[in-house]
């Protein structure tokens, strides 16, 4: 778990190009790295379950009937599935650390708006959940079937996860404009995303 500062010392790739500019203007938050990600898929066993779920679907002739209920079904799996207790443990320090273990919190991807919410009291399982929900996304029937669509697989990337202060921001043209940027994000709490 990385500060926005600490994560742009490493390459745009690793952590989003977002994770850059919010460092560049001063924004506080905290990044889950992919590699976090992927590591609750491994622990919980989650490829091989959701490779088993999905067999039955042909990215060929897809039945889009078949593929909602399958759907369904994969992000209750990422939802429920458990992370072991010092993964959670690394969580809930870092949380604290970036002083979002109290209030209002949004976990969302670097570059992308849709986000999920939680009302965060310690030790931080509110936004423990917030996060299984984002990554349960990538499991929501529009995106596995564009999956299937672009690659013909529902094979996914671990990517980073972005969390920050207060409610998820709205686009601010005049914030944009000041800061010569397509789109800023602002929230009470200030600039909370620049995708």
């Amino acid at each position: 778990m990385l500060t926005f500062a600490e994560a742009a010392r490493r390459a745009e790739a690793e952590v989003g190009a977002e994770t850059h500019r919010l460092a560049a203007y001063g924004v506080t938050g905290m990044l889950i790295p992919a590699t976090f990600e992927e590591g609750y898929y491994r622990q919980a066993n989650l490829p091989e379950q959701l490779r088993r779920l999905f067999a039955p679907v042909n990215p060929h002739r897809i039945d889009e009937d078949a593929l909602e209920p399958l759907t369904v079904q994969a992000q209750a799996l990422v939802r429920t599935s458990a992370l072991l207790d010092d993964a959670v443990q690394i969580f809930y320090r870092a949380l604290g650390n970036a002083g979002l273990s109290h209030g209002e919190m949004h976990a969302r991807r670097p570059g992308v708006t849709r986000a999920q919410t939680a009302t965060v009291t310690p030790p931080g399982t509110a936004a423990l959940h917030a996060v299984k929900r984002l990554w349960a996304d990538d499991w929501s029937f529009d995106v596995v079937l564009a999956r299937l669509d672009d690659t013909g697989s529902i094979a996914l990337d671990a990517r980073p996860t972005l969390l920050l202060a207060g409610p998820p921001g709205t686009p601010d043209p005049a914030r944009a404009a000041e800061l010569g940027v397509p789109v800023a994000l602002v929230n009470a709490a200030g600039l909370v995303g620049l995708p």
